[in-house]
């Protein structure tokens, strides 16, 4: 598995922009919620509930309010019964594009989606038709500096199932989404703190992007996206070069 350090670089960019719109808490909270309302309050019992509790903390959330989402999504109290949705499309250059929704009326949120693809040079598939590309999986980014050996050793009970060697020779742990919480765990226990940490889509191969152009516009897209109330992750196999992420920047 090749070394993607894009990858952090793409989560932190895409984190302040939605701080900066005042949509992440919301869409954490519908997370929160749904996780809860699907497999239970026990944070024990369910990796994604683990998983989006971390998330949350990660962006200041008060531990109040997550209580709340969760003891609401527990309890289904919440009177509206969110769907969760997968859109697939491409865009441009053919980068594959997976887009995960909560939605309460799929016919809005597919218009929507859709016109997002056909205004920045994309187009929408059918179900399936780039799914196949990706898997679920937890990654956590360690600081610099950790070797492979410690990493090997504070995580082996936990059973991860990769360390990668980013382009900037920093590590990644690869887990699998039920394993997250008990590797994160022994790292922490361990005295190392991920850098980032998140449980999503990820592609098995990635699509170079060098150019700047094509880059603004598959980005274009990307924010379009991730703009719409109803969608709460946006994944890509696109893999944007050391120079167009400087000039980006």
């Amino acid at each position: 598995m090749a070394g993607h350090s894009k990858w952090a670089n793409i989560k932190h960019r895409k984190a302040a922009q939605d701080a900066k719109r005042g949509k992440i808490f919301s869409k954490l909270i519908r997370e929160l919620t749904v996780a809860s309302r699907q497999g239970g309050g026990e944070v024990a019992d369910n990796p994604r509930l683990r998983a989006a509790i971390d998330k949350a903390l990660a962006n200041n959330m008060t531990k109040d309010t997550i209580q709340r989402a969760i003891e609401r999504g527990a309890g289904n109290t919440d009177g509206d019964e969110m769907e969760e949705t997968v859109y697939e499309g491409y865009g441009p250059e053919g980068v594959a594009v997976m887009v995960e929704c909560m939605t309460d009326n799929r016919n809005r949120t597919v218009s929507e989606v859709r016109h997002a693809f056909n205004k920045n040079g994309g187009n929408l598939g059918t179900s399936g038709s780039v799914a196949f590309m990706f898997h679920k999986q937890g990654r956590l980014t360690l600081p610099v500096g950790i070797s492979e050996e410690a990493a090997m050793e504070a995580t082996l009970a936990a059973e991860p199932e990769d360390i990668v060697t980013q382009d900037d020779d920093t590590l990644e742990i690869v887990t699998s989404v039920e394993g997250f919480g008990a590797v994160k765990d022994a790292l922490i226990e361990a005295g190392i703190e991920p850098t980032a940490s998140d449980v999503g889509s990820y592609p098995d191969n990635y699509s170079p992007i060098d150019d700047v152009d094509t880059a603004r516009k598959v980005l274009k897209l990307f924010d379009m996206l991730e703009d719409l109330d109803d969608v709460q992750n946006v994944y890509s196999n696109a893999d944007f070069s050391d120079a167009v992420m400087a000039e980006l920047e």
